[in-house]
């Protein structure tokens, strides 16, 4: 079980990904707006085990669904202890889906995949362009389904995303993704330092 300082740091760590990769280098064009606003929700899963991520992954898909876009317009499902394997994550994603079905929000929300050792098929696993999926943990994104038609609304050519990125990665490198990730994690702790009542 982490301690309540070392939920903030893999937080604050999750949030330095989304604003140096995801934003920084334009993975998701449509990310920008809910982060400056504040409408993404950060949340840390302390569950060991399979059962105990499906009872959070419920919880925070009721409340994504029963709360207003303007509050909350995506979360993003962060579980450390649990689903460390990609091949174990990638075999849940099926449960998530399956679950989204049960609570009847099929059309509502969907479940996209982050995580660490992410691999696309048909790469290896040290294929940089796979980090475009790399969350610094395993992480689940709750995405509404109207938050993707508008954006797809704003930018007709979607589908060419996915390349643009690994485009993007391939230029950036191993070397510079590695570096990347280690700003990151400095930016987590630069936060953690600056809040109110942390030592100097």
């Amino acid at each position: 079980m982490t301690t309540q300082d070392d939920d903030s740091t893999l937080i604050a760590e999750t949030r330095a990904w989304v604003d140096r990769a995801v934003i920084g280098l334009n993975l998701c064009p449509f990310a920008k707006a809910p982060q400056v606003k504040g409408q993404v929700r950060y949340v840390l899963s302390h569950a060991a085990d399979p059962a105990a991520l499906l009872a959070d992954l419920i919880a925070e898909l009721e409340r994504l669904a029963e709360a207003p876009i303007a509050r909350i317009e995506t979360t993003l499902l962060i579980h450390p202890d649990v689903l460390q394997d990609f091949a174990d994550y990638n075999d849940f994603l099926e449960v998530s889906d399956a679950t989204v079905e049960e609570l009847d929000l099929d059309g509502i929300l969907q479940v996209a995949s982050f995580h660490p050792q992410y691999q696309f098929d048909g790469t290896t696993p040290d294929d940089v362009t796979n980090a475009t999926n790399r969350s610094p943990y395993p992480t689940l994104h709750l995405i509404r389904e109207e938050s993707i038609d508008r954006a797809v609304a704003a930018f007709p050519e979607a589908e060419t995303i996915y390349e643009t990125n690994q485009a993007t990665l391939e230029r950036l490198g191993a070397e510079g993704w590695a570096a990347l990730q280690r700003q990151c994690r400095a930016d987590a702790v630069a936060a953690q330092a600056a809040e109110p009542g942390k030592p100097d």
